[in-house]
């Protein structure tokens, strides 16, 4: 087996109502005298009215431009050293998160992480997603040093757009296929491995059983324990998968998939998450789990995920449209090539993705 790390979990983790009401202390009891605070327009906007007044920690702000690119870190990280911060704190959504977890790890400073959205894992895992000044992805990079703390106000939580809570659950979803693909022909599992793959089975049992309710509650704005699951799911379990199972319990077919869907300009609205509930039903069809899918498509009714290319905006169907999105998603350092079925060509996901459609869209 090849080697692989553990990245457990941050050091302390709050998630409750007015838990931001105790941020001072908790940054005075760190020795925390002088913080940045970085966060988005509009995450600042969901956070403000929770934030406390700061009586003896000194705070500065800076708003990031809208992208974790590497520019956006080395600026980020110049702003730290120049002004002698002792931590940075991050409010947002993913991609702040991830330029905090950058910046930190390049200036040797700790940070604290206050997420906006329950749509990702990123407050979790110590990993940032890096795109260039366009928004296109780079690359990941994977630090040694996780969060000091991580504090969340699951009223923000509940105020951000619904559509980014079930893309979010959409996401989440696909640590459970995307791990087991990898993680059920291990026999002998190291312990870490144990972890995440349990983990991964509760990020799909638990969303299956109250995505529904958390829809509710966001829509009603009035907070349940249904929402609290899902939130937690995506934040904290999401971010055990590969916390302990490393690259086995990161991406595979579903996340190529996603990629590939990319090269269709149709599809650049839909959000991430959305593309990647698609490409779970595509790896199931890969490895012939056709009843798996009968299983999942009423939830994807439920909550409005799509189960064919039409739900993603798609208005071409046909085999060449198939055959772009097979291309871009076989490529040689694609993670679809992680699952244990064989070489993985273009063709073959070709043919999974007209299956698909044909069962569930529109394609005759």
């Amino acid at each position: 087996m090849e080697t692989f790390s553990v990245h457990g979990a941050p050091s302390e983790y709050i998630l409750q109502e007015g838990s931001l009401d105790s941020l001072e202390s908790r940054l005075q009891e760190r020795g925390f005298q002088k913080v940045l605070i970085v966060h988005g327009e509009k995450s600042w906007a969901a956070a403000k009215p929770f934030f406390p007044s700061f009586h003896s920690v000194v705070i500065e702000e800076y708003t990031y431009s809208g992208e974790c690119s590497l520019e956006e870190i080395e600026e980020l990280a110049e702003l730290v050293k120049g002004k002698s911060f002792d931590a940075l704190i991050g409010v947002g959504g993913g991609k702040v998160l991830d330029l905090v977890k950058a910046a930190s790890h390049f200036t040797g400073k700790p940070h604290v992480l206050i997420p906006t959205l329950a749509s990702n894992c990123s407050p979790w895992t110590p990993l940032s997603v890096i795109y260039d000044e366009a928004g296109a992805f780079i690359r990941y990079d994977v630090f040694p040093v996780s969060a000091s703390l991580v504090l969340i106000e699951p009223r923000i939580l509940l105020t951000a757009p619904q559509s980014m809570l079930i893309a979010g659950i959409g996401d989440t979803l696909a640590k459970w296929y995307e791990a087991d693909v990898q993680m059920a022909v291990i026999e002998n599992k190291p312990v870490a491995l144990m972890l995440s793959h349990y983990t991964a089975r509760q990020c799909k049992d638990l969303l299956l059983q109250h995505s529904e309710g958390a829809i509710s509650a966001a829509k009603s704005g009035s907070l349940n324990d249904d929402f609290i699951k899902v939130a937690e799911t995506i934040i904290m379990l999401g971010g055990m998968v590969g916390g302990f199972g490393d690259h086995y319990g990161r991406i595979a077919g579903a996340h190529s998939i996603h990629n590939g869907l990319t090269i269709l300009e149709e599809t650049h609205h839909a959000l991430h998450g959305e593309k990647v509930a698609y490409g779970i039903l595509v790896q199931l069809v890969l490895e012939d789990k056709w009843k798996e899918i009968e299983q999942l498509i009423p939830f994807y009714q439920q909550l409005g995920l799509p189960q064919s290319l039409a739900g993603l905006g798609v208005t071409q169907i046909n085999e060449e449209v198939f055959a772009q999105i097979a291309v871009k998603s076989t490529v040689p350092e694609e993670s679809i090539h992680v699952m244990p079925i064989g070489d993985i060509i273009s063709d073959q996901v070709s043919t999974a993705i007209a299956a698909l459609e044909r069962k569930y869209g529109n394609f005759k």
